[in-house]
């Protein structure tokens, strides 16, 4: 029997629901449990493909190409379980599909209503291939309150009905502030956010209790009283030092304990967590540290980064060592600043991310050329690749115009959608996806390694498979002057038309991939390209 647990937060947004859910979700498969987790939207967009990294921080992509919102890849980091498109929805998505099914007639000319039909649509999305399951963790976004939750709040309290007792349970995450001039924790915001939930027919079997300080038994057992849950089942939620230790932390009060009770479940054998203990001694206990110079242009909003910046930590990890990023905005780069060597000089390694859009090019263009001359380990990813390729283009085979249509029109398109070239070239459409002209190539794509190369090295096999978000493609026109210049394309798409990764065998790293690897690296599993990053940063510390 699939049991469901339903996750909502009150009083203020950011309280770290999808950490608690992913934390949660990591305890239970400790003890031997299957579990997936979801995460209901309530905005309107039909999903975050379209919403600017300063609103909703980065785009996560899935290996069936859904682009989903961020917290699918805490789910990821701390599961192991690859989500899918099913795995997230919005108010957006399920109004479309209504709307749609209204203008075909499907509803033979019955009243639309948010009451029963979007409510029975988010209700068939939470149950949706889930047999194989022993646990489906489902996350509402927002907070009590929000008009826009309303709708899902009220699918929670139908399910609840129509599953019966035993088979799903309320989790409220709230806030108990810390008042200094009192010097006291208050648990009226708490208390009020219940009774919202619970007049909106949801009553929480546990509390999440985010505070800054020790919640004392007193305040417990207040919150508790007021609130209509056992004490034990009050869970505080303090501050953790990292994120990977939030799983044991949650263990040492008592959640997946509580959880399992209130299901009527004997909580058995204590769960296996040696995994968490040997990732969380590792990071507090490194053996060095290293400077990683990530040049961007969201570096402002660390959450338009969030896989790029959990992977750094992973290889790290892989290292025992502990990586500070210097977040570098691009953009410094283009403004007459002739300092860009003292700003990258103290990195042992560079790093240039995904992006969209000219901004901040010209400023990533000369970070490569800083690391290419310098023999400072280089990671371009997805954009970060295609800027390698510009810069060697202009910089080794002697283009200066060489540039991206992307940017606008240009003699020189080294990069490009393939539309725009694959005539010159004869090349022909890829298969997969359809035709990529003027589209997104989104999701898991699989690739061939040259057999010799240093990736084949890093990844110990020549087949991969990685994921994608991207428009533009590097032109294999420009593949032989590339080479002429010590670039080589050590991975194609299985067809040979689309390069996924280049390599500069001659220097110390350096290493450009079309794809984001990012988004399958796990702190239990750091992805490879990312161990081998670090690694090499380790040693160019140990050359300064």
């Amino acid at each position: 029997m699939t049991r469901f647990i339903f996750i909502t937060g009150g009083v203020v947004s950011s309280l770290g629901k999808g950490l608690m859910a992913a934390s949660l979700a990591a305890l239970l498969q400790a003890r031997g449990y299957r579990v997936r987790i979801r995460k209901f939207d309530p905005y309107l967009n039909v999903d975050p493909g379209t919403m600017s990294p300063y609103q909703h921080g980065e785009v996560y992509v899935t290996d069936d190409g859904a682009e989903t919102d961020l917290d699918l890849g805490h789910y990821e980091r701390f599961t192991g379980v690859a989500a899918h498109q099913s795995d997230n929805v919005t108010s957006g998505r399920i109004y479309s599909q209504i709307i749609q099914r209204e203008r075909r007639g499907d509803y033979l000319g019955a009243t639309v209503q948010v009451i029963p039909h979007v409510t029975d649509a988010i209700k068939a999305f939470a149950l949706d291939d889930t047999d194989d399951l022993d646990f489906v963790l489902c996350e509402i976004g927002g907070t009590v309150g929000d008009i826009e939750s309303l709708p899902f709040i009220e699918a929670i309290r139908q399910l609840r009905n129509e599953l019966g007792r035993g088979q799903s349970i309320s989790i409220h995450v709230t806030l108990v502030p810390y008042i200094s001039a009192a010097g006291e924790l208050k648990t009226k915001p708490t208390q009020h956010s219940v009774r919202e939930l619970a007049a909106l027919g949801v009553q929480p079997d546990l509390l999440v209790c985010r505070c800054e300080h020790p919640l004392p038994d007193g305040e417990r057992a207040k919150i508790a009283l007021f609130c209509n849950v056992p004490k034990e089942a009050v869970i505080p939620a303090l501050d953790a030092a990292s994120i990977y230790a939030v799983p044991l932390q949650y263990h040492a009060e008592g959640i997946d304990r509580e959880v399992l009770k209130a299901f009527g479940i004997a909580p058995g054998s204590a769960p296996d967590l040696s995994r968490w203990t040997e990732i969380v001694e590792r990071l507090e206990n490194p053996e060095g540290e290293v400077t990683v110079g990530v040049v961007g242009k969201y570096v402002g909003l660390q959450d338009a980064y969030k896989s790029l910046n959990e992977a750094l930590v992973h290889g790290g990890i892989a290292n025992r060592v502990k990586v500070n990023i210097r977040w570098i905005d691009a953009e410094l780069f283009e403004t007459g600043d002739s300092d860009i060597a003292s700003r990258l000089e103290p990195c042992h390694a560079i790093l240039v991310p995904g992006a969209f859009g000219s901004r901040g090019a010209e400023g990533k263009i000369a970070s490569v050329r800083f690391a290419r001359e310098r023999g400072v380990p280089y990671f371009g990813i997805c954009f970060g690749m295609q800027m390698a390729c510009i810069e060697g283009v202009r910089n080794l085979a002697g283009i200066e115009k060489a540039s991206s249509t992307e940017f606008g029109p240009t003699d020189e398109p080294v990069v490009g959608l393939i539309t725009e070239w694959m005539s010159e070239s004869g090349l022909e459409k890829r298969e997969a996806g359809g035709d990529l002209g003027g589209t997104m190539r989104l999701g898991a794509y699989p690739a061939q390694l040259a057999g010799n190369s240093v990736v084949a090295s890093i990844y110990g096999t020549t087949g991969i498979s990685e994921r994608h978000r991207h428009r533009y493609e590097v032109n294999t026109a420009y593949k032989e002057r590339l080479e002429d210049g010590g670039l080589v394309f050590s991975g194609m798409s299985p067809d040979g038309t689309l390069p996924e990764i280049v390599e500069r065998p001659d220097h110390p790293w350096f290493v450009g991939v079309q794809f984001h690897p990012e988004l399958k690296s796990k702190p239990f599993d750091p992805h490879p390209l990312f161990a081998s990053f670090i690694a090499a940063a380790v040693k160019q510390s140990r050359m300064v």
